[in-house]
């Protein structure tokens, strides 16, 4: 979408605000859709952080996730700023679906941007796995 839905970006600002990821929704992006549980930024970079951290790998990109965000207001007590709107979802517990499958089974962390979801509707959506 070039202009991102501005129901959907209050939502997005909403679970920003009150620091929930209760809220499933569901998107349709170019090429998926996407089911899952919107979670604030700072809680998806966390937990990505955390994934990273536990692989020997990947360790050394732990950092970048573990930063605070740069549009985070900070403490210093003079005139912050409102939180810009969000121009992304993160989504937790999400799976790609495709035909009668979910993948990752177990659901997985995915980083959308407003802009490019063309259709979306409140509700993890369901699959059979048969």
């Amino acid at each position: 979408m070039s202009n991102p839905d501005a129901l959907l970006v209050e939502i997005a600002a909403t679970v920003e605000s009150e620091h929930s990821n209760q809220m499933p929704l569901t998107v349709v992006v170019p090429g998926a859709v996407i089911t899952g549980r919107l979670a604030p930024e700072s809680l998806w970079h966390e937990r990505i952080a955390e994934v990273l951290t536990a692989s020997d790998h990947l360790k050394p990109f732990a950092a970048l996730f573990s930063a605070p965000a740069a549009h985070l207001a900070d403490d210093s007590g003079g005139d912050t700023p409102p939180p810009a709107r969000p121009t992304h979802l993160h989504l937790h517990l999400a799976r790609i679906l495709q035909g009668s499958y979910a993948l990752p089974h177990t659901g997985g962390m995915y980083r959308i941007a407003i802009a490019d979801v063309s259709s979306w509707t409140v509700g993890d959506l369901g699959y059979t796995d048969q």
